[in-house]
């Protein structure tokens, strides 16, 4: 990240690895995130005032993270609509899979958006829900909604790590390294939240 900060093309690091990570889930796109926050924490001068120039802008940080997060649904949710067919046969071919689909399905339906932002927090349950919604072609306003709604939260929450952390324990490997173990932590704690709910079990 050291040769990034200086450049401000780092939101479009950002956006693309936070894009694709629907459908790429090992990306780090959270770290990333984070990284930048960090890095916009030390060059913020935030205690005097001063506006970042050579750092990513927190607001403009999570504004990228939260609109590429949106996107990257969006064109999961599509492509798994256009390729419905083929996805449901092979989602068929496991009783567990089937299962989730359906109650995720129903929990949509029932206007469980809920779930949506849960799994975004969660491994691989941004994936899982994008995927599904469209392969069982839900509704748009069932899904869309919620999805914004879960790149905004977990824009917000990954970006206040990074910035907070840099501003408790200054911008050091220890802070970017107590952030991203919060941000695992709550990705464990929507997973753990996730089975207990059963729509995606």
């Amino acid at each position: 990240m050291g040769s990034l900060e200086a450049g401000p093309w780092i939101y479009a690091m950002v956006a693309l690895s936070v894009l694709l990570d629907v459908f790429l889930p090992v990306l780090p796109s959270g770290v990333l995130v984070i990284t930048a926050a960090t890095a916009a924490a030390a060059g913020s001068g935030a205690s005097a005032g001063q506006v970042p120039h050579a750092v990513p802008d927190i607001l403009a940080l999570t504004f990228c993270a939260a609109v590429a997060s949106v996107l990257g649904d969006f064109v999961a949710y599509r492509l798994a609509w256009r390729g419905g067919a083929r996805l449901d046969r092979a989602i068929a071919r496991s009783r567990r899979l089937s299962s989730a689909q359906e109650r995720l399905g129903e929990a949509l339906s029932r206007g469980g958006g809920a779930l949506v932002v849960l799994a975004r927090f969660a491994p691989a349950g941004r994936s899982l829900v994008s995927l599904g919604a469209g392969a069982a072609h839900r509704r748009v306003r069932d899904f869309l909604p919620w999805s914004a709604l879960a790149g905004l939260s977990w824009a917000v929450y990954s970006v206040a790590l990074g910035y907070l952390g840099a501003q408790w324990l200054g911008a050091t490997w220890v802070a970017t390294a107590v952030s991203v173990a919060a941000l695992c932590g709550a990705g464990a704690a929507a997973g753990y939240l996730m089975r207990r709910r059963g729509p995606v079990a």
